[in-house]
């Protein structure tokens, strides 16, 4: 695909970037008006929590990605920042404690923010993915099929080039939009507050177990050589957690109805 963008004279602005900041964009829209409609956020609280989780993201993605492959980085560090892409589990897994340490600094009503910001999240991940597609990082496996996508451009991360893949990316960011659909639409009538945030783990989390089957990019681990990847361990890992969750806010946190 296009890893760079466009060049303007030195400077490179790279698709993954520029799809992640289209993202965010939409995602900050979100968070004020859904926050400022349900919990009365502010227009700086909300940039201000989106700042400090998109940094906290940042670092995650990137300690993550680090260790995928810890040689490659360490012969070139420069790899690790010009265009090369996050882990999202490690994104999250930095972001979450982050956000709720910001819910409660600020006063605002932990599991209804969690559901604004699962919406949240969605923008950004799904934006993400296709930026990944750009870059011709987390590319799939190769196929024969109609889905093959052909990557030819020697900066792009995909391997083999001129080879169909499948555009594992694409479902993903795809799979991502119908999630986020669900979680509009069951906005309404949730029973709980946090449910929507719960259920948007445990959707992701299967739809990426799945998914992980279809990836080609296998330097980014395995817990059981080719059968259980890294990532895959850790949907199964969320999963578990979520459904005890689950279980445990169903009985605390139900949405006053009126009528």
């Amino acid at each position: 695909m296009h890893p760079v963008l466009f060049e303007i004279g030195s400077i490179k602005i790279y698709s993954y970037g520029f799809m992640i900041a289209m993202g965010v964009a939409f995602a900050v829209a979100y968070l004020w008006w859904q926050g400022k409609k349900e919990v009365k956020i502010t227009f700086d609280q909300a940039n201000n929590l989106f700042l400090v989780i998109f940094l906290a993201a940042i670092l995650g993605g990137k300690v993550f990605l680090f260790f995928e492959n810890p040689t490659l980085y360490l012969e070139n560090p420069k790899r690790l920042f010009t265009g090369s892409g996050f882990v999202f589990y490690g994104s999250f897994l930095f972001a979450v404690p982050t956000m709720l340490w910001f819910f409660k600094r600020n006063k605002l009503p932990v599991y209804q923010m969690l559901d604004i910001m699962a919406v949240v999240t969605c923008f950004v991940h799904m934006f993400g993915r296709v930026g990944c597609f750009m870059a011709g990082c987390c590319y799939g496996k190769p196929t024969s099929g109609f889905m093959g996508v052909i990557f030819t451009d020697p900066a792009c991360q995909a391997n083999p080039l001129n080879t169909p893949l499948f555009p594992t990316q694409l479902m993903e960011a795809g799979f991502i939009f119908l999630v986020m659909l669900f979680l509009l639409y069951f906005r309404s009538k949730k029973k709980f507050h946090g449910q929507l945030f719960l259920l948007y783990l445990m959707l992701y989390a299967t739809g990426r177990f799945g998914l992980e089957y279809f990836r080609g990019d296998l330097s980014r681990g395995f817990v059981i050589e080719d059968y259980i990847s890294n990532s895959q361990f850790i949907s199964l890992c969320i999963i578990a957690a979520v459904a005890f969750i689950y279980s445990r806010w169903s009985k605390h946190n139900a949405v006053i109805k009126r009528k």
